[in-house]
């Protein structure tokens, strides 16, 4: 122990209250119920000082915002974090207090916990907080990430969501900065959105049946949207020692089997694959659990009118080895953006097959479709995130647009492990340029938002990132998501060209506003809707 004198007991004992300075520490004492209690003076809320609270026997009040403390051991009773108490003993006609710290074992596991009661209630202020006290004691930050999958992957009624992929792009930050506050805000953001989306949400079990693992077995229970089934088979390749790398093939084809969930799908696989490698094994089943939940109820968006004519395209597709096609010297063998700008999703689908069937390697159609989605994210046409009498379908916003960025990126990742996988990759990257193109603005310019200078272009876009003050973290991952793709195209080997276009499209998206309720939109099309009703 580290007893350290603080003041007289006369002193306390005429008013009950004192504050001393002790090293670095203001500390608050109380005389209550006969005994001499101490404790940090700042409130553990906002570091109002406590002296000026109100006492009622061991209860401490903080006036400010009536956060009430048990002085006995610092329970927080009505508010959020615990009060830092200390012991203290009389000795000497003086007030001693110990002010050594409890084993850093201990300060881990109470900071995990109180980071889980903040996590429930997303309280963001004080999940902050918890994370700072983690970093402070030298405990490894990425545990609590780690912990809040583990707290949050049973509550995701239809499986992964974007919070899992918005923390493995925050931790891929997290690794590159070194200023502790761009750090934190990386913990934080991830731990947040998950408790966002779990918030008030209940525990949904998974079957904790096993069966042999068969891919085609997994691929058919996915198809068939049996959880039950799909759960089980996964459960049976982990018990059998398989892991995400030697899943991640079977997991891609059952992404790709479909346009599914316009593309979250792959982009899932994609991301749950680099939490594990950043987090380890401890995150390994509940993160493949939860994506095997998003993979059966993925929508199935090639099943509808617009995208119907996926299936029968894909079957017409040539056959190849797709991971060595030779990009040949026919002017068909050399696709560019053009030839996708502007195109309906039947007409991109026909002209990617087209450059196919004449001999584009799967790496030259894809540089002409990102080029294509960036055109289509540069040239969104703003009114129709401002239009309020619109149809449901015309619902398209910035977020649509930058699908389209994402989702190449994964493609590109994917499908250079597993080249078979490039029909489905590009045919549904058409479907993207096709989808958007009626939703664009020819006369957006270029030259007004290009980027002359990259580094301070990356270096704008990471100060928005971390102080986005977006209120919805949907928007927020959106921003991070769409960044870290392209740049991670542009550093895979983009044609200047079509650099400038992905750089230009993400300068004007971060550059303009996002239009995040729609409450006349939203009324006009409900009256519509129930003036239909039968």
């Amino acid at each position: 122990m580290a007893w350290t004198p603080a003041i007289a007991l006369d002193r306390i004992s005429r008013d009950r209250k004192a504050v001393v300075k002790l090293g670095a520490r203001q500390i608050a004492l109380f005389e209550a119920n006969g005994a001499i209690y101490a404790c940090n003076n700042r409130c553990p809320h906002e570091g109002y000082p406590l002296r000026e609270g109100t006492l009622d026997g061991c209860v401490l009040t903080c006036n400010w915002h009536n956060w009430k403390f048990d002085l006995r051991d610092g329970t927080n009773l009505l508010g959020g974090d615990r009060l830092r108490t200390y012991p203290t003993r009389i000795a000497e006609g003086r007030v001693w207090v110990d002010l050594s710290d409890p084993p850093a074992a201990e300060r881990e596991a109470a900071a995990l916990a109180n980071l889980r009661d903040a996590f429930d209630d997303h309280a963001y202020d004080r999940m902050a907080r918890e994370l700072a006290r983690l970093i402070k004691i030298g405990s490894d930050p990425l545990r609590a990430v780690a912990a809040a999958i583990l707290w949050s992957h049973d509550r995701l009624e239809f499986g992964t969501t974007h919070a899992y992929p918005a923390a493995a792009g925050w931790l891929a930050l997290y690794a590159r900065r070194n200023e502790p506050e761009a750090r934190l805000i990386s913990l934080v953001e991830a731990v947040g959105h998950m408790a966002w989306d779990v918030l008030r949400e209940p525990v949904r079990l998974f079957t904790s049946e096993e069966r042999p693992f068969d891919p085609a077995a997994f691929l058919g229970a996915v198809e068939a949207e049996d959880e039950v089934a799909a759960v089980a088979l996964l459960r049976g390749a982990l018990a059998q020692g398989l892991r995400f790398a030697d899943l991640e093939r079977v997991l891609t084809a059952a992404a790709l089997r479909h346009y599914a969930d316009f593309g979250h799908s792959l982009i899932y696989v994609v991301h749950t694959g680099h939490l594990i490698e950043r987090l380890g094994p401890e995150v390994e089943a509940p993160l493949l659990l939860a994506l095997t939940r998003s993979l059966v109820y993925a929508y199935r968006e090639d099943r509808i009118p617009e995208f119907r004519r996926y299936a029968a395209v894909l079957a017409d597709w040539p056959p190849g080895d797709w991971g060595e096609a030779d990009e040949g010297d026919s002017e068909a063998a050399r696709p560019k953006p053009a030839d996708f700008f502007g195109r309906s999703i039947n007409e991109a689908m026909r002209t990617a097959l087209e450059h196919a069937a004449a001999g584009a390697a799967p790496e030259a159609l894809f540089r002409a479709l990102i080029g294509a989605n960036a055109l289509n994210l540069l040239r969104y046409d703003t009114r129709y995130q401002e239009r309020t009498d619109g149809p449901v379908a015309d619902n398209v916003g910035w977020l649509s647009f930058t699908h389209g960025i994402t989702f190449a990126n994964a493609v590109r990742e994917q499908c250079r492990k597993y080249p078979e996988f490039w029909p489905q990759g590009l045919l549904q990257m058409a479907c993207f340029a096709g989808r958007n193109a009626g939703y664009t603005d020819p006369e957006v310019a270029l030259e007004a938002w290009r980027v002359e200078d990259l580094a301070a272009f990356d270096a704008a876009c990471l100060d928005r990132i971390f102080d986005h003050g977006e209120r919805d973290y949907i928007f927020s991952a959106h921003l991070l998501k769409t960044y870290l793709a392209a740049r991670e195209e542009v550093e895979a080997g983009l044609p200047p060209e079509i650099e400038t276009v992905l750089m230009a499209a993400v300068n004007r998206y971060f550059r303009s506003p996002l239009k995040h309720k729609h409450t006349r939109r939203t009324a006009h099309q409900a009256l519509r809707f129930v003036a239909l009703e039968d």
